[in-house]
This record gives C-alpha cells, sequence and structure tokens, in this order.
C-alpha cells in the first residue's frame, strides 16, 4: 500500500507541473504592462541615426508628451506599422525613434522607403537602451510625459484602430495632466 502511495507522487507532481505550464502557454506576452511604467525613462546617451556626432539623452524627453517607437529595418511588423505612426505625426503628436539593433544604413534607407514620422531618430545598435526598456522585441512603443515618465506602454504593432481608441486618447489624456 505504502509502495503505491510513493509512486503515486511523481504523477501528482507531474499533474500540477502540467496544469503551470498550460497556464503560460495560454498567457498573451503582448498584454504584459512594463514594469516603467509611472517611472523615469532610463537614462542613456546615443548616438542619433542621421548624425552619429549627434549625441542625445533622455532629457530630449522632457518639456512635451512623446510617443517613443522602438523599430528596426528588419522587423516586417515596423513596416507594417509605419503609416499609422506618419498618421499620428501628421496629427501633431510628437515621435521619437529608436532605431534598434540595426546598422546605421539600414535604418537609413528604412526610413527613405518608408517615410521618417519621428523628430529624431535614438542609434541604438547595441540594443542599450531596448534593455533598460525590457524591449523584447520591435515595435514597442512608450508614452513618456511632459517631465520625462513613461505613462503607457503598447507592445506590438500599433493598428489604425489603436491610433483612434488608444493612442490618441493617451496623448490628449497626458497633454492635459
Amino acid at each position: 500500500m505504502r509502495r503505491r502511495l510513493l509512486l503515486l507522487i511523481p504523477l501528482v507532481l507531474f499533474g500540477v507541473l502540467a496544469v503551470f505550464l498550460y497556464q503560460g502557454l495560454s498567457m498573451n506576452p503582448s498584454a504584459r504592462d512594463s514594469a516603467l511604467l509611472a517611472r523615469e525613462f532610463p537614462a542613456f546617451e546615443l548616438a542619433t541615426l542621421e548624425d552619429p556626432e549627434a549625441m542625445v539623452d533622455e532629457s530630449l524627453l522632457k518639456g512635451q508628451v512623446t510617443l517613443v517607437n522602438v523599430w528596426g529595418e528588419w522587423c516586417p511588423t515596423c513596416k507594417q506599422e509605419m503609416p499609422q505612426l506618419l498618421e499620428l505625426a501628421e496629427r501633431g503628436v510628437r515621435l521619437v525613434g529608436v532605431d534598434y539593433k540595426d546598422t546605421r544604413a539600414k535604418g537609413q534607407e528604412f526610413l527613405k522607403e518608408f517615410g521618417n514620422p519621428f523628430e529624431l531618430n535614438i542609434f541604438d545598435p547595441e540594443g542599450s537602451l531596448g534593455f533598460d526598456l525590457g524591449v523584447y522585441g520591435a515595435p514597442e512603443t512608450f508614452l513618456v510625459d511632459a517631465d520625462g515618465i513613461i505613462r503607457y506602454h503598447h507592445t506590438g504593432y500599433i493598428t489604425p484602430e489603436d491610433v483612434e481608441q488608444v493612442i490618441l486618447p493617451e496623448v490628449e489624456k497626458w497633454r492635459s495632466e
């Protein structure tokens, strides 16, 4: 009898482990919140994509509400998202790009081909700023308020519906704060 109970223990443990793994597989990783919400944008000092001699830091995000979009030439979804970013820029939303894990030439060619909605692009070839932001892929977008605090995080592609239903309302909310 005791021997049969000992044989059941691994089976029960396997069952418990299987339940936890199944729950993990059913989670949507794009629905996760950033650990940086309500915190200052991470400190950095990097060159711009346009000029390797022009260094910028987190102070460029202070003074007005800004969408910071992490993108890369290698990212097919970033190409799909570009019309929405161009529309946001046309509608008066300030955008700053982070060219993530890219080469300068490929990033510049991408913007020539798909358009450049960004006031400027931070060149992050090693992914150091992306790492500090907790980026695990592109595109990802962060809404930064006028004080340099991250207020919203959008993981993945910004759809046309997201522009109207999520992004613009969030921008307006933090502009009025």
